[in-house]
């Protein structure tokens, strides 16, 4: 359902996208992999069109999405979760989920189904965005995207930061998140806990797709972790 090709960007004068190629197939989660300052939050800008590509196309169900606006983008069944959570501070939590809500009672996430996901939430339904702990911060991101009732969920940096229980938690979610059959493009640095339900791999490296595979074939290559991901 999402298909880049030759993606190329930039901020100013310094490039930072040469020609990245991946793609998302309905169901599927695959793995955004590279160093930091490699590109991997600028692919996710410019697919959001939060940032205008200077060069390729971004296809959704086949039509070129390149440079439009980002609520033409989400219109399109794309949900996101930016790095750095970006929570409404003020709002509550309730508050923070039914205001991304689309799609009707009929929808299949509902103001339920995430509380059902996320227990957690519901229990800090009343708490404002800035009374959440990094990880129940990133439970509500997660939440909120969902509330759009997206094809596809894009995670940017989906456990920075969080205790290595709460990156479990984390974990657990979207693999529930993937049985009910959304598409998950996840950028993280937790490569052996992404293995465990990711069905393919891009790796990035300054700007550049240096290795995609299957988690077969990223468990049989130790070379790549060790060139392009390990510091």
């Amino acid at each position: 359902m999402l298909t880049v090709e030759g993606l190329e960007s930039a901020y100013g004068d310094s490039r930072i996208l040469f020609g990245i190629d991946l793609s998302v197939a309905k169901g599927e989660v695959v793995t955004l992999l590279g160093r930091n300052g490699m590109g991997k939050t600028t692919t996710v800008k410019s697919i959001f069109g939060l940032l205008k590509p200077r060069a390729g196309r971004i296809l959704i169900d086949g039509e070129d999405m390149a440079g439009r606006p980002s609520h033409l983008v989400a219109r399109r069944g794309l949900g996101l979760v930016p790095e750095g959570r970006q929570v409404f501070p003020t709002l509550s939590v309730e508050e923070n989920l039914v205001a991304t809500h689309r799609g009707g009672k009929s929808a299949k996430w509902t103001l339920e189904a995430v509380y059902r996901l996320f227990p957690r939430l519901k229990e800090r339904r009343r708490n404002g965005g800035d009374q959440l702990s990094g990880g129940e911060q990133q439970m509500l991101a997660i939440g909120r995207a969902l509330m759009t009732n997206p094809r596809l969920v894009v995670l940017d940096e989906a456990t920075e930061g969080l205790a290595p229980l709460i990156r479990e938690e984390i974990w657990a979610c979207l693999r529930a998140i993937k049985d009910e059959g959304e598409a998950i493009l996840v950028i993280d640095k937790n490569v052996d806990a992404l293995a465990r339900f990711a069905d393919r791999h891009v790796v990035i490296e300054k700007g550049r797709v240096v290795w995609t595979g299957t988690t077969a074939a990223l468990r049989q290559a130790p070379e790549v972790k060790d060139r392009f991901l390990h510091v």
